[in-house]
């Protein structure tokens, strides 16, 4: 497989921009975080436009970024955590990239996300929101090439890792 572009998909907290910005460095590549391409594209946060125009319509905006981002190359993508959720985003990725699935327990990425007041999907109790988003989207990244369990390991052993499974 010729890898085009790497893309990091996940849940939130699980360390896809942490890492993408590693392994960007890591393979001389440009990192991409594709909630701030959609920002940029609206000219608004992302919480904004869950807050003025829900759900649907982010998620609309999500696909049509994330599909002009994979027709680049060399790249490292770091997805937000839901875009998996739709069927061509996924198709897009899987046709233009090596997708690397990154997962933590509940506890890592509750302590990971504790302090972030930018996500929109955690209002509320944190706990409670993280669990039942978790148990809902279980099986969501079971399309990635790789999975790997970011819960023990360093951001090093991470890209070390990743880059040892592209080849």
């Amino acid at each position: 497989m010729t890898v085009r572009n790497l893309v990091l998909v996940g849940f939130m907290g699980t360390g896809k921009s942490t890492i993408g910005k590693k392994l960007a460095e890591r393979l001389h590549w440009r990192f991409i975080d594709a909630d701030a391409a959609i920002e940029a594209n609206q000219g608004s946060s992302i919480t904004e436009i869950f807050r003025l125009q829900g759900e649907a319509y982010f998620r609309k905006v999500e696909s049509q970024v994330l599909a002009g981002v994979l027709t680049g190359a060399c790249q490292v993508v770091a997805t937000g955590g839901g875009a998996v959720l739709a069927q061509e985003n996924r198709d897009c990725m899987l046709a233009n990239s090596f997708v690397v699935g990154l997962k933590a327990s509940a506890e890592a990425i509750i302590d990971r996300v504790s302090q972030d007041t930018n996500r929109p999907l955690l209002q509320g109790n944190l706990e409670e929101r993280v669990h039942t988003l978790l148990e809902s989207r279980k099986t969501a990244y079971d399309f990635a090439h790789v999975t790997i369990d970011t819960t023990a390991l360093t951001v090093e052993q991470i890209v070390e890792e990743i880059v040892g499974r592209m080849s």
